[in-house]
């Protein structure tokens, strides 16, 4: 089951990251995430043919598309955690840079796993002073129970941009569990090992995560 929300999960924070170019704006959450979850599978909708061909290419979408969408320092930070003191500026840049090619990694891999998923998105209003805004979502697939997300956006406090740094479904939080696994390795291992560990993970070919039937 993990496995399955995990899959799900990630189809569509790729959606979210996608693409900037189509004029999405960034100043309120919940049209972020409608609009570009929405511009992003109708775009792999039309280019499933390109994406066969070279499953490669779905690395260039979420480096050129996604990533510039995220907030990866700051969750590269979280899953850091209680170490980042004890890290220099040079090693959590190294970090920070293996943390963002194994995001490119992972949505690259839940792009491959697309097959035209539907989403409901709730809206909503930020009100004033606030800079954490969570955002239902709810995927769903032919003849499979609906699956409920819930994105997490922080706000920039200096640009006043909102960008997603987490999702959280059916109660499990991916940043959490991922600060689970790898802060334990940094405190036993060094920053300098896990982060050798992440560059090797993206040597690996896209590969479509398993779909539970």
């Amino acid at each position: 089951m993990m496995k399955k929300l995990l899959m799900s999960g990630l189809l569509i924070l790729a959606g979210l990251w996608a693409p900037l170019a189509a004029a999405v704006s960034l100043s309120n959450p919940y049209v972020l995430v409608n609009e570009v979850a929405q511009n992003t599978f109708d775009r792999l909708s039309r280019q499933q043919a390109e994406i066969k061909a070279n499953p490669e290419y779905l690395r260039t979408i979420v480096r050129e598309e996604m990533l510039p969408a995220v907030d990866v320092r700051f969750s590269a930070f979280r899953v850091i955690g209680n170490q980042l003191n004890n890290t220099t500026p040079e090693q959590r840049d190294r970090f920070v840079a293996a943390f963002s090619d194994y995001l490119v990694v992972t949505y690259a891999d839940a792009l491959a796993a697309y097959k035209e998923q539907k989403l409901n998105i709730g809206t909503g209003t930020v009100a004033k002073g606030e800079k954490l805004v969570s955002v239902p979502v709810v995927v769903l697939e032919p003849n499979k129970p609906a699956i409920k997300l819930e994105f997490k956006l922080r706000q920039n406090g200096r640009t006043g941009e909102w960008r997603v740094f987490d999702m959280v479904a059916e109660g499990i939080s991916l940043l959490s569990a991922k600060q689970a696994e790898l802060s334990g390795l940094i405190r036993q291992n060094g920053i300098d090992k896990v982060t050798l560990q992440l560059q090797a993970h993206t040597q690996k070919p896209v590969t479509p995560l398993e779909r539970t039937q």
